[in-house]
C-alpha cells in the first residue's frame, strides 16, 4: 500500500503518535512508500508565520527522518483540482485528494470531509 498522510497526520506522527490508531501507526510503518505533500509543508508553514502551529523540527527535516518521501506539486494535480465537486473548501485538503486520485494513493486522514471523493481512506 502507498499512503499519502493528511497535514495533521504527519505532525501527529512527529509529536503525538499516540493520537493516531495503533493499526494506522503499523500500517503507516508497513506501507510500501509514505507521501508527505509539499502542500503540507506550505499549509504548516502559513500556519506558523500566523502564530497558530509550532514544530519541534524543521518541516523538511521531519519528513526525511520519519523516513518518508516528499510529494512534489505538479501541474497535472493543479488541473486535477479543477475537478474535484466543491465537496471541501481547503485548497490543502483539495490538493492532498487530487494528489491521491492521480497517483492512486491511500490518504491517511481523520477528516471526514475527505469520504465524499472517489479516493481510498486509512482512518487515523
Amino acid at each position: 500500500m502507498n499512503l499519502l498522510l493528511d497535514t495533521h497526520v504527519f505532525i501527529w506522527w512527529r509529536s503525538t503518535p499516540r493520537a493516531i490508531r495503533r493499526a494506522t501507526r503499523d500500517q503507516i510503518a508497513g506501507a510500501n512508500a509514505v507521501y508527505v505533500s509539499l502542500a503540507s509543508a506550505w499549509e504548516t508553514a502559513i500556519k506558523i508565520s500566523l502564530g497558530k502551529l509550532k514544530l519541534d523540527d524543521d518541516f523538511e527535516s521531519g519528513v526525511a527522518d520519519s523516513g518518508f518521501d516528499p510529494l512534489p506539486i505538479a501541474f497535472a494535480d493543479i488541473n486535477g483540482i479543477a475537478t474535484l465537486p466543491r465537496h471541501h473548501g481547503d485548497p490543502f485538503d483539495r490538493m492532498l485528494i487530487a494528489q491521491a486520485q492521480l497517483r492512486g494513493l491511500t490518504l491517511v486522514t481523520s477528516d471526514q470531509f475527505f469520504a465524499r471523493y472517489n479516493v481510498p481512506i486509512l482512518w487515523t
